[in-house]
């Protein structure tokens, strides 16, 4: 159940926040986001070792070039035909290099939800099977969900277990950013930047196993667990980005939870 939370505020310092929290098996190896692709030499991400992919593409931007974001998250619908499906884990990286996706055939992949950010604004295209939904994301805090914008893609799934997890999370954390005061990231370590969202990003102090966490972790029973895996942070003002990484569950000392990667 992966989530991703926009927050847009254009008066602010700081527009466009977005908190991306990645859920996966837990035996499904990856690495911490570095420049993995020779291909594609400026984007950063982390990379996904089963299907050389990513979950979060960054172009960092530059002199002349604005940064950009593409966050992935698996959705419900139809699946691409066997022979010819390819990997989702390439979405990101396409959507951040090649401005956008629209070029792709997008029956050859499974479904998913593709948000990508920059710093006027941020958009999410959904893709279950038929013809694909995209929108732009409003003023304020949005959440997407595997059941797509606010939870209501065209497609979403048919397990009322799955769907109630996911509302509940949604509605806990939209609930505690919006109480909280809304951060202006710039210098500093990731507790000062990201200031009172940072405890509540990092779990809020709730059990792995409770309904409405956002770091999580459960087993099945048969050796399958199923949790959070890593966390990202991005930030979109004037000055460019600033994208900080952790891995999930959050512990250890301050010095070791989060790491600057712009």
């Amino acid at each position: 159940m992966c989530t991703a939370f926009v927050s847009i505020e254009p008066s602010s310092a700081v527009p466009v926040l977005l908190l991306s929290v990645r859920d996966e098996y837990a035996g499904r190896q990856w690495l911490p986001p570095d420049h993995h692709w020779p291909g594609r030499p400026s984007v950063l991400g982390g990379l996904d070792l089963a299907a050389g992919g990513t979950w979060l593409a960054v172009e960092p931007g530059g002199p002349g070039a604005d940064p950009v974001a593409a966050c992935l998250l698996n959705g419900f619908g139809t699946m691409a035909p066997a022979q010819a499906r390819l990997s989702r884990g390439e979405l990101p990286l396409t959507a951040v290099r090649d401005g956008g996706i629209g070029h792709l055939d997008l029956e050859r992949y499974d479904p998913f939800h593709l948000v990508v950010v920059r710093p006027d604004g941020a958009r999410v295209l959904s893709w279950g099977g038929g013809s694909p939904e995209e929108r732009e994301l409003p003023t304020g805090l949005s959440v997407v969900l595997n059941d797509g914008l606010e939870g209501l893609a065209a497609t979403r799934t048919t397990s009322q277990l799955v769907r109630t997890l996911m509302a509940a999370r949604a509605a806990h954390f939209r609930a505690r950013f919006e109480a909280a005061v809304r951060p202006e990231p710039a210098a500093g370590p990731a507790e000062e930047a990201w200031g009172a969202w940072l405890p509540i990003v990092a779990g809020d102090g709730l059990p792995l196993d409770a309904p409405e966490a956002l770091i999580q972790r459960r087993e099945f029973g048969d050796g399958r667990i199923w949790g959070s895996s890593s966390i990202s942070l991005l930030a979109f003002g004037p000055d460019g980005l600033r994208y900080d990484f952790g891995r999930a569950p959050v512990t250890g000392p301050a010095d070791d939870r989060w790491r600057r990667i712009v």
